[in-house]
């Protein structure tokens, strides 16, 4: 069973900077992609940012002002969030798509989501 554990969620002032953490774990899966989404009051969910390998993604709204890193050996994706915005607030939702393995059976592009941690903006 793969589980998702995400903190570093809260309150902060404009201008301000949280830093949130996901934690994965569960036997039988290889992470291949960690990634960040949010979703807003009456908004869809959307892409913050990923990072598969060494490579970072990035949604428009966030570049330059968000950082995604992962440790590899702790199964921990990161994402530093600097100079926030009253539009950033939003729950924030881990992600991690990977290779899942069922005795002799793989199973590819699986994803987990976590259940979410709120990050609110004031102005």
């Amino acid at each position: 069973q793969v589980q998702l554990v995400e903190s570093g969620g809260g309150l902060v002032q404009a201008g301000g900077s949280l830093r949130l953490s996901c934690t994965v774990s569960g036997s039988g899966f290889v992470v291949n992609t960690m990634g960040w989404y949010r979703q807003a009051p009456g908004e869809q969910r959307e892409l913050v940012a990923t990072v598969s390998g060494g490579s970072t993604n990035y949604a428009d709204s966030v570049q330059g002002r968000f950082t995604i890193s992962r440790d590899n050996v702790k199964n921990t994706v990161y994402l530093q969030m600097n100079s926030l915005k009253p539009e950033d607030a939003a729950v924030y939702y881990c992600n991690v798509v990977g290779t899942e393995r069922e005795g002799l059976i793989y199973y590819y592009d699986v994803k987990y989501w976590g259940k979410g941690t709120l990050v609110t903006v004031s102005s």
